[in-house]
């Protein structure tokens, strides 16, 4: 089949090399201009197989629609696409479009899935290859696939280690299905449907005073992006990579418990404790010891408001 690809970074790139070497063309690369200094690898991999690349700052232009239509696209995949794709555009290819998503829709529909899964605890986890319509990540269900959270997880480490690569394995195995005729289209079941919105510092800040496991979760959900944060000094101090550990009795929450090479070790409302072994201060993320003699912080104070 004649692909056109919607997407960008190394996870699309890989699927563009998984297709190609299935036997399926790649009919042109869609993908966002590049960042200052720093080519996409999805741009990369397209232009080392003369693949045409177009990049546009929004796709609701008439030379993004043009680009679709020049590719006489079979299907259209959007993986790892941040960018809206306006509906009209989804119907151009012959067989219209398919899209990656990193929940098990409906659940956890939106921009942030992966964070907001570990904010709320979850244990299971996947992807989902849909039928993209008008809506935000509502199309028919094609495939999924379910898998494990570790109770340690951050945003980062799930996605590389876990959904990363049954992502691109999915969307690979969907096209399969489609070129065999065999691909469905499942309804969404609206009445489990969830949506979250853009997982931004406004819903990054530690509530201390909250048990230990939320405060564990909100801090892995938001690492890497947006790092969750604590008052410091009339400052803003983020922590990443957290373990839940033993508190200690009678400490009161946002206490600062121990400071160690594994980390910065912070009382919670019920008794537990966190810790974080890397932070960050308005520059780089350092070792979070390290990082506490810089700025400053000691045993015994006490973080947030």
């Amino acid at each position: 089949m004649r692909i056109l690809l919607v997407g960008q970074a190394a996870f699309a790139a890989e699927v563009l090399q998984r297709l190609e070497a299935a036997g399926d063309a790649i009919a042109g690369v869609v993908c966002p201009p590049d960042a200052p200094g720093k080519a996409d690898p999805l741009k990369q991999a397209a232009e080392a197989r003369g693949v045409p690349v177009h990049q546009f700052g929004s796709l609701k232009t008439p030379d993004a629609r043009r680009a679709f239509e020049d590719a006489r696209a079979d299907l259209a995949a959007l993986v790892y696409a941040t960018q809206i794709v306006p509906e009209p555009l989804l119907r151009i290819p012959r067989l219209t479009s398919i899209c990656f998503h990193p929940s098990l829709l409906p659940r956890y529909r939106g921009g942030s899935a992966i964070a907001w899964q570990l904010i709320r605890g979850e244990t299971r986890t996947g992807v989902t290859v849909f039928w993209p319509d008008a809506g935000i990540d509502t199309g028919p269900i094609l495939l999924q696939r379910e898998a494990p959270v570790d109770p340690d997880d951050t945003a980062g480490t799930l996605y590389y280690r876990t959904l990363y690569p049954l992502g691109v394995q999915a969307v690979v195995d969907a096209v399969a299905l489609i070129r065999e005729g065999r691909a469905p289209r499942i309804p969404q079941d609206e009445s489990r449907a969830s949506y979250d919105p853009l997982c931004r510092d406004e819903h990054a800040a530690v509530d201390w005073a909250r048990p230990a496991a939320e405060v564990h979760n909100l801090i892995r959900g938001c690492d890497p992006q947006p790092g969750a944060h604590t008052v410091w000094r009339d400052g803003r101090l983020r922590f990443y990579e957290p373990r839940r550990v033993p508190g200690k009795a009678g400490a009161a929450p946002g206490t600062v418990l121990a400071i160690d090479a594994e980390g910065i070790t912070v009382a919670c409302g019920d008794g537990g404790a966190v810790r974080c072994a890397r932070g960050r201060d308005g520059g780089t993320k350092a070792a979070a010891a390290a990082l506490a003699q810089t700025i400053g912080l000691e045993p015994g104070a006490r973080l947030g408001g």
